[in-house]
């Protein structure tokens, strides 16, 4: 019998090593072991009451297909946010398009783009970072490069560091601060730098602005506070407003990149459902929640911050985001130190899990603060 043939993308994929642990976890569930779960960025803080209420107030009596571009009121919400916190004014009609979280936004992006120069099949990935980039890149027909980040040069991605025989063949270049899995934030020079190589090159700027409202110092920047011009900026409700299963988020920027995306996304029926878009449009237009959220995050990094230093285990950037960057012990591996935790139900994630990151584990804040504190003490039986 004849196999049935397989796109050779989903080869190129490389099934990483949570997928064993994650055997390992279900093993130790079905025997009664209790786990922390610190593997997968899905907090447990609940949504927001107001928001919960504009969901069940949107709910139609008859039901549609919703909008493949969000709502009129959801895209003015995002731009009123955009103008709050970044003084950023963008039209909603032509600079903004809803999306079905960030991360379809960001696995279909560069199939509008894709072909548009021959010569331009490259596409910028920071090393670790979002496992996403790189696959909607191959699925795009693209080629991927990945860039190393280091922690002495601050986990940035510097168009410097690619060299200019690529920028010249440069498409797309992602940049993604504050940045998972480590929580490094990049100052404004950086991303003036980024900007001006991008006028200078040609490329598209795609700003993974997910994590923007989740900060320990400074308000971090956006792409689009330095230029708007060929940048794509991407937020989610997700992080900031506890919607991590309402799968919402919009994009914005230069209103041709955007238009070229609108095109793309009015065939393969990419919108989120339409009562979706009240409860969103309500989680974008109010600051405060996402504030205490925020102070969640701090109460339970900076418990962690102390534990880690009465053990000896030091994080690297970890500025913003939900997310730890811890150094494994000396002669640990990332993923021989997170089978370890697991065995005493502390659930991380590998640093190899997103590329580059040997001699890491992440560590995502989405326990209770109660459960957080439970899981310090079974983490500190991992000797």
């Amino acid at each position: 019998m004849q196999r049935v043939p397989k796109n050779p993308v989903l080869g190129q994929i490389q099934t990483n090593l949570m997928v064993e642990l994650d055997e390992r976890r279900r093993a130790l569930v079905a025997g009664g072991k209790r786990l922390f779960d610190f593997g997968l960025g899905d907090p447990k803080e609940p949504t927001p009451a107001f928001i919960k209420a504009a969901l069940r107030g949107g709910v139609p009596e008859v039901s549609q297909y919703p909008s493949a571009f969000g709502s009129p009121a959801l895209r003015k919400a995002a731009a009123g946010y955009l103008q709050r916190r970044f003084g950023v004014a963008v039209d909603p009609e032509t600079q903004v398009l809803g999306c079905a979280g960030a991360k379809e936004a960001i696995f279909h992006l560069p199939l509008a783009f894709a072909g548009a120069e021959p010569r331009r099949r490259r596409v910028i990935i920071p090393d670790p970072g979002y496992p996403t980039y790189e696959v909607g890149a191959r699925f795009a027909g693209l080629e991927p490069v990945l860039v190393p980040l280091t922690a002495r040069r601050r986990f940035l991605l510097d168009p410097e560091d690619v060299g200019e025989d690529v920028l010249r063949e440069t498409l797309l270049f992602w940049v993604s601060y504050p940045h998972n899995p480590t929580g490094a934030v990049a100052p404004r020079d950086y991303l003036r730098r980024v900007g001006d190589f991008a006028q200078k090159y040609g490329f598209i700027v795609c700003s993974d602005e997910c994590y923007a409202d989740i900060y320990f110092g400074a308000p971090p920047a956006s792409m689009l506070e330095v230029q708007v011009e060929n940048v794509v900026a991407i937020h989610s409700c997700s992080k900031r407003s506890g919607m991590t299963g309402y799968r919402s988020g919009f994009m914005a920027g230069d209103p041709d990149l955007i238009a070229a995306l609108r095109a793309l996304r009015s065939h393969p029926g990419l919108g989120s459902p339409e009562f979706i878009g009240p409860a969103a449009a309500a989680a974008w237009s109010e600051d405060a929640h996402a504030a205490e959220r925020r102070e969640i995050f701090r109460q339970k990094r900076d418990r962690f911050l102390r534990f880690f230093a009465e053990q000896g285990l030091e994080a690297d950037a970890s500025e913003a985001t939900l997310y730890l960057w811890v150094k494994v012990p000396a002669g640990e591996t990332s993923g021989g130190y997170a089978r370890r935790l697991l065995e005493e139900g502390i659930v991380v994630a590998p640093g190899t899990a997103f590329g580059a990151g040997e001699g890491y584990i992440r560590v995502s804040l989405v326990p209770t603060l109660a459960e957080c504190e439970d899981a310090v003490r079974a983490w500190a039986r991992v000797k």
